[in-house]
């Protein structure tokens, strides 16, 4: 069921999409606003916050690809784009702009839905005080597990919801090796080769956060044979 507070903003230039889109998350429970291109879209953003932003790839003028890359030089909101085109390199390029999820056209409604509900699940709530550790200290990083932020020194590290999980997963076992399998499951995808190729890029992007040499990790360390694991100080 969808959060009644989840506002989101669908871009898309298809002016009969856009209101398909926009009508069918309302009757969902959501508060939806929309955008006709990626100028249109600046525009809004610039005034209001967002819980998820739905995006199509394929726009006049500037592409969703790198609208995602603008958005995310200052927001983390979660990003899902749409696409037509279908290769393997094409989802890689939006996930490496900071997109946190693609669903290829043509979909069920139904399918965008549970995309949407997955990641608005993936963003962290605030967490019980126990006598767990709070902090993980990665060099000259410093990762709050109930808050489920990343600072380097005072600055705050953007995260995408992707990344947040991934963090989230990582820290409740540090030191261990997790497999590319084991991380597709955590971040609910569907099982497939082309997601464990997904979740490679979104480790790439995530050592560049962490480590000082991100093609040397330190710190988010691959396992031959085992996948990946975190290793703080």
């Amino acid at each position: 069921m969808a959060d009644p507070d989840a506002h989101l903003l669908i871009v898309d230039d298809d002016e009969r999409i856009r209101g398909l889109l926009q009508k069918f998350l309302i009757r969902n429970g959501f508060l939806v606003s929309a955008a006709r291109d990626a100028a249109h879209a600046r525009r809004i953003l610039s005034g209001l916050d967002f819980d998820l932003i739905v995006l199509d790839v394929m726009m006049p003028g500037e592409d969703g690809v790198s609208l995602t890359r603008g958005i995310r030089e200052t927001s983390s909101t979660p990003i899902l784009l749409l696409t037509a085109r279908a290769e393997t390199e094409d989802r890689i390029a939006g996930l490496e702009a900071g997109a946190d999820d693609y669903l290829a056209k043509p979909f069920e409604p139904k399918e965008l839905l549970l995309r949407i509900n997955a990641i608005l699940r993936r963003m962290p709530e605030q967490a019980a005080d126990s006598g767990a550790p709070k902090y993980l200290s990665l060099g000259p990083i410093r990762y709050d597990i109930e808050r489920a932020e990343m600072w380097r020194g005072d600055d705050l590290v953007r995260l995408t919801s992707t990344e947040i999980q991934l963090m989230k997963v990582f820290a409740a076992k540090p030191g261990e090796a997790l497999s590319r399998t084991k991380l597709v499951e955590e971040l609910g995808r569907d099982r497939g080769q082309s997601q464990e190729r997904a979740v490679d890029v979104q480790i790439t992007r995530l050592r560049r956060k962490l480590e000082d040499n991100p093609k040397q990790p330190r710190y988010l360390q691959t396992v031959r044979g085992a996948g990946y694991m975190l290793a703080p100080d």
